[in-house]
């Protein structure tokens, strides 16, 4: 009988003799055990990866855009008077034009330094235009044009290009107004700098091709022209940012 005792005792079930068995003779209690540990991974990889993936396009984006400052950051409070200066060609094909370039640079100016907290009192154009029409040699004379108008600054748009219409093709439609722009500080003494050079305007409306003419389409050709030269002169006065 102590014999058989013996035997089996030395054949007495083992747990960790029975674990290391049934992982031999079962292949997918193995496999388990390991989707359960990759899973695991997984759950906590997954999510640290989107979330950097998702700061992609955040970051991206920043790269992307750019601050321009102003070339010219005196306005904020001050007031400011808009002149205009064309040839006489343009005025005989277009007599507005002059009022009309004011007008649009005086509004936008006035809008945009008003969002950033920079108030500008802009001379109403209307009156602006009066004055030239019985004073004609302030047409070029920026300084008259502030003093009469008690303004700080006058900015003086000289305009040497204008057109509508494609000049070797007339019944297309393309806008263009190049200008030179200046700021003339009208307060500022006689020894010191009272004139300030800013970069020119090319102004060319559409961008990319002449549109054919319509019935109706020349006045919004005109319209969105004018629109466009507005901000490109407004925005020598704020910072704003651009897609690069």
């Amino acid at each position: 009988m102590q014999p058989a005792d013996g035997v089996a005792g030395s054949n007495a079930a083992d747990p960790a003799a029975i674990g290391n068995e049934a992982a031999r003779t079962d292949p997918s209690g193995d496999i388990r055990m390991r989707y359960s540990s990759f899973r695991w991974v997984a759950f906590g990889v997954i999510p640290l990866l989107a979330s950097c993936n998702l700061l992609v396009p955040f970051a991206a984006m920043g790269e992307h855009r750019k601050k321009v400052q102003p070339e010219f950051d005196k306005l904020a409070g001050k007031r400011v008077a808009v002149l205009v200066w064309t040839d006489p060609a343009t005025l005989f094909d277009y007599p507005f034009t002059r009022f009309e370039l004011a007008t649009y640079v005086g509004d936008k100016l006035h809008s945009e330094m008003a969002q950033r907290n920079l108030p500008t009192q802009v001379v109403d154009p209307r009156d602006v235009e009066d004055f030239l029409q019985k004073n004609l040699d302030a047409r070029i004379d920026p300084h008259a044009v502030g003093k009469q108008f008690n303004a700080d600054y006058v900015i003086y748009l000289e305009v040497v290009g204008f057109q509508i219409r494609d000049p070797n093709e007339p019944q297309f439609l393309r806008g263009r107004v190049n200008a030179s722009v200046s700021v003339h500080d009208v307060r500022a003494d006689p020894d010191s700098l009272r004139r300030f050079e800013l970069s020119p305007v090319e102004c060319v409306y559409p961008d990319d091709q002449p549109v054919l003419m319509t019935a109706t389409n020349s006045s919004q050709i005109r319209e969105a022209t004018y629109r466009k030269f507005a901000e490109m002169v407004a925005r020598k006065f704020y910072e704003y940012t651009v897609e690069l």
